[in-house]
């Protein structure tokens, strides 16, 4: 999936090459817990217990969202495989939550 045909890949790219993203479920949780986290974005194949996890972490205190994107779709933002990422730059973090509702108002309109 090319960057000029996926919007939010390309926006997770910027906050990864401005230090901004962080990725991996451990890493994420603990910027949860610290309020260092804006916005914890999940793959669309997270495993359910992941997903639910990471929502229950965040729930009422940082947005939690699963992106139409997979894994393999975000394997060239880390050296290693992750579903699981946090954006911890405030601005960055609306930029993405825009291509999301984006996304999600697109899907329901083709569905």
């Amino acid at each position: 999936m090319a960057n000029d045909k996926d919007p939010l890949l390309g926006t997770l790219g910027i906050c990864r090459k401005a230090g901004k993203l962080l990725h991996g479920y451990d890493r994420v949780e603990e910027a949860v817990m610290r309020g260092k986290a804006c916005l914890v974005l999940l793959a669309c194949d997270a495993s359910k217990r992941t997903t639910q996890h990471m929502q229950d972490t965040c729930r009422g205190v940082i947005p939690c969202a699963v992106m139409p994107l997979k894994g393999e779709d975000l394997r060239m933002l880390t050296p290693k495989p992750a579903a699981v990422f946090a954006v911890t730059d405030e601005n960055l973090a609306h930029l993405c939550a825009g291509y999301l509702k984006k996304q999600v108002k697109e899907d329901s309109a083709n569905g």
